[in-house]
């Protein structure tokens, strides 16, 4: 029923926008024009020039049919092309698709094909695998694409054009689009993530215009990002649309540098040539870091602020990024929830706690981002929130502006992801006093081991402790007795000679005896190419030889 404060204050042009971040590379052309916007190499780009570049894109593809609602798909590097189409796709109303560059040709093609894309961007870099992919999804599933071959400046090596468009030679082509504006309706889709499909069949996440731009000023205010930051980007941008940091970047007139290869001498090269001051990525990125030769940090001397994910900050992480004099904050995610939605916020009064306490305060996955509206623990059958203790398990749910609008022509696994009213995200964890989450483990990754329930990832907490650790990875190993138990696999870090047997004894002083590796391997632990541990891979391990002890 309509009151005195509705009657005649209906929504209008002049009082009311839908939410869109591409509105965001709109205000840093007309404000920040004349400002660096993007380094890559030898190329510079202000924010004029990228917002006309990025104009010039859709136009391109507006005239190839692209249009609200359509899909276009992305097969690139972290590159100038990569920003310019989360700017000009979203644009047209459409939907990005970035594709994982470490993906064979098959599950290439069965996404573009899932998602209906009708232009896909590709670089060189790739062209053998597009190639494939592209055969395999007119050969399996009758569909054709309108290819755009990206040749970057930077990229040197092989790679064969595989389109009748040359990326550069379009723009050229295309006079830019008057203005970049998002679609009427802030919850139309913006971009499809398709899950790493570590268990099962990947599925597509499906995000919205509105849930992207809030998730871009959340990242902004979780880091306290001043405008003007220079972000360097090693995380894959193919990643949850790169947790939403391209367009944070253009709400905060930043600079993009961009990286064709994670490397610790380009990474390290970049910080100190460009003042990158922010980057984030899985713990491989800051470990990398930290091993690196000390002369290739010469010459860094601002405050560098790093974003870890995928795993709990080791001890060793910690103090290997203090002795580089970097910043790091603890976030944790999903690509249900564009990336990070929770922060282990620091607090000032832990910076006086022990380097233990520290260790376990910051291993933590935190509070719920700013613009999220909802995080807690629950068991998930009863759907009651467990009490914070510290102690009683149940699973991670979300609920708010940043979670996913659901699975792309899946409306069984939709609903059962979102019964209850709360994103399911499957990772178990337990509710401390000050309402901080400690996950304990993916639900499918407890092992069972003659009737009680070890965690995985309190085994591997204890094994970073060890400073001779890079990586570790438990999963269950069968065992006849027992039915399973702990198996390690470890990565060392360089120059570091330990034995099985070390790591054992290791063990038992921070685990009781029931937890501790019946069996330790040491070799290298695969990981996509966002730095997530495959754990589906090393359970296939364990299953199939015996275990090294």
């Amino acid at each position: 029923m309509a009151g005195i404060f509705d009657e005649g204050l209906e929504r209008n042009p002049a009082n009311f926008a839908a939410l869109s971040p591409v509105s965001f590379v709109e205000r840093s052309a007309e404000i920040y024009g004349d400002l660096p916007a993007m380094i890559h190499g030898a190329r510079r780009y202000d924010w004029a020039t990228l917002r006309d570049r990025s104009a010039r894109l859709a136009a391109a593809l507006r005239a190839m049919g692209v249009e609200r609602g359509g899909t276009v798909s992305t097969m690139l590097a972290n590159t100038p092309e990569m920003i310019e189409a989360h700017y000009a796709v979203p644009a047209l109303g459409a939907v990005i698709n970035a594709l994982n560059t470490r993906l064979d040709a098959g599950l290439l093609a069965l996404q573009m094909n899932h998602c209906e894309a009708s232009v896909l961007l590709t670089d060189r870099e790739f062209s053998s695998v597009v190639a494939e992919a592209l055969r395999i999804l007119e050969a399996d599933y009758g569909r054709t694409l309108r290819v755009v071959d990206v040749c970057d400046s930077e990229y040197t090596g092989p790679g064969d054009r595989l389109g009748a468009d040359e990326y550069e030679a379009l723009l050229a082509a295309h006079p830019p689009l008057a203005v970049l504006e998002g679609p009427p309706d802030e919850w139309d889709a913006i971009a499809v993530s398709y899950t790493s499909g570590t268990t099962g069949a990947p599925k597509g996440v499906v995000t919205s215009h509105r849930g992207a731009y809030l998730n871009a000023v959340s990242n902004v205010v979780t880091w306290a990002m001043p405008n003007f930051s220079v972000y360097l980007w090693t995380l894959p941008m193919f990643h949850c649309s790169g947790w939403c940091f391209p367009w944070t970047m253009a709400l905060l007139g930043g600079t993009h540098v961009c990286l064709r290869k994670v490397e610790a001498a380009a990474i390290l090269g970049a910080i100190r040539d460009h003042k990158a001051d922010h980057y984030c990525g899985a713990p491989i990125v800051h470990t990398l870091l930290i091993n690196a030769d000390p002369a290739l940090r010469e010459g860094i001397d601002h405050r560098v602020k790093g974003m870890v994910a995928a795993a709990s900050p080791s001890a060793a992480m910690i103090e290997g990024m203090a002795r580089l004099g970097f910043d790091i904050t603890h976030v944790y995610g999903l690509t249900e929830v564009y990336g990070p939605a929770s922060v282990c916020v620091k607090r000032p009064s832990w910076e006086k706690e022990p380097l233990a306490e520290q260790v376990r305060l910051n291993g933590r996955q935190g509070v719920r981002y700013p613009l999220q509206e909802g995080m807690t623990v629950m068991d998930p059958d009863t759907m009651a929130e467990t009490p914070a203790d510290g102690e009683t398990m149940g699973e991670i749910m979300f609920r708010g502006n940043i979670t996913m609008k659901g699975y792309l022509k899946d409306r069984a696994a939709t609903e059962s992801a979102f019964r209850g009213g709360w994103f399911h995200s499957g990772d178990l964890a337990a509710m401390e006093p000050d309402r901080y989450v400690k996950i304990k483990d993916r639900s499918k990754d407890i092992i069972i081991s003659g009737g009680e329930n070890i965690s995985s990832i309190e085994i591997e907490d204890a094994l970073f402790r060890h400073p001779a650790i890079a990586a570790c990875a438990v999963v269950a190993m069968p065992d006849p007795k027992w039915g399973e138990t702990p198996l390690a696999f470890i990565e060392l870090a360089p120059g570091a000679d330990v034995t099985a047997e070390d790591v054992i004894a290791h063990c038992r002083k921070h685990l009781a005896g029931f937890k501790i590796p019946r069996a330790v391997r040491f070799e290298e632990i695969p990981k996509t190419a966002t730095g997530k541990i495959q754990k589906h891979l090393l359970r296939k391990r364990a299953q199939s030889t015996a275990a090294i002890g």
